[in-house]
């Protein structure tokens, strides 16, 4: 069985810190261990983010809408939004940024999609219907009774 939990709120940071803290305290409720629970939120934080400042960065903020579903040994995280698609409908490479340059020459961005793809054991995107859907999963040993699913 899964354990299934959704939000939206739109596409604001303020907004945004609150459905992502509202995710992750119902992981933690459910018995996700504390060290994976940071890491999701790591990886959900950058990816709301990328939402916030480049999908909706030519509109008005619009919605946001995260999906999660907890089993015994994975969580998926989908996140929807009618913003902007991604360039040539792909997702960023994610590339390590030399970190040996001068600290003046170090780009000021581009390390979330790193950390994401670091994080998550798999990424998916693709846009549908005039929605952008990403698909973050996350390999998680649950270790509360309550969270067994």
């Amino acid at each position: 069985m899964v354990k299934t939990f959704a939000c939206s709120f739109t596409a604001t940071n303020m907004d945004a810190r609150s459905g992502i803290s509202s995710i992750v305290a119902q992981l933690r409720s459910l018995g996700v261990p504390g060290a994976r629970a940071d890491e999701v939120q790591i990886a959900l934080t950058e990816a709301v983010n990328n939402v916030v400042e480049h999908a909706y960065e030519s509109a008005p903020p619009g919605d946001v809408r995260i999906l999660a579903e907890l089993y015994p040994e994975r969580l998926w995280i989908s996140i929807q939004d009618a913003g902007a698609p991604f360039p040539r409908g792909e997702l960023p490479e994610g590339k390590p940024a030399d970190v040996s340059v001068p600290a003046e020459s170090l780009p000021e961005g581009g390390f979330g999609w790193f950390l994401i793809r670091e994080l998550a054991s798999q990424v998916q995107y693709e846009r549908s219907e005039g929605n952008n859907n990403l698909s973050l999963c996350f390999e998680i040993k649950v270790t509360s009774p309550s969270a067994e699913v």
